[in-house]
């Protein structure tokens, strides 16, 4: 299951051309024997996925990646209040299933908004993987970010292209940790 913002929804596209679409037609060219639900949703920070991530658990995921944040940081929510809210998410999946396999996928802030707040924001993503023994994506807009060509008119949400390279990220991360079929 992937939980997300508009980056994971695949704002403005067709669901297909979304990176978690493109992941589930990769696992299922390998052979790997895995749903894929797209569980993104946009405009959302921390605070609204908390409120809807219970909606979202009637389905039981094997591997949950957590990909919210970056409208916190754009509206400068505190810290505190966005470490917390991804940790009662994470608290509610671990509810649902102890054995889930948790990725949390980190996100950068714009240099404008200066480098100690980016740190602290960076390090928000990296405290919660250490405490939940979770796997990071450091920045799921790594080789998309700022580059005009894979990004739409608004400079902030990936073009279908933009997410053929987030799916790279999120693959190379994603791909240990998936058992083939055969395997189970």
């Amino acid at each position: 299951m992937f939980f997300g913002d508009s980056i994971t929804a695949g704002y403005d596209l067709d669901p297909k051309e979304a990176f978690p679409a493109i992941i589930e037609q990769k696992m299922l060219d390998l052979g790997y024997d895995y749903e894929v639900i797209n569980a993104g949703l946009s405009g959302e920070a921390s605070a609204e996925g908390l409120l809807r991530v219970d909606t979202v658990l009637r389905t039981i995921p094997d591997i949950f990646v957590l990909e919210l944040g970056a409208n916190d940081g754009l509206r400068e929510l505190d810290f505190g209040l966005l470490k917390n809210n991804l940790q009662l998410i994470i608290n509610k999946v671990k509810n649902e299933n102890p054995n889930v396999t948790l990725v949390v996928a980190g996100m950068e802030m714009p240099r404008l908004m200066g480098e100690s707040y980016r740190a602290q924001f960076r390090q928000v993503f990296r405290e919660v993987v250490e405490e939940n023994n979770a796997y990071l994506i450091p920045f799921i807009l790594e080789g998309v970010g700022g580059i005009p060509e894979l990004n739409m008119a608004d400079g902030i949400h990936p073009t279908a292209k933009g997410h053929l390279v987030i799916a790279e990220t999120v693959w190379t991360c994603l791909k240990p940790l998936l058992k083939l079929k055969s395997d189970i």
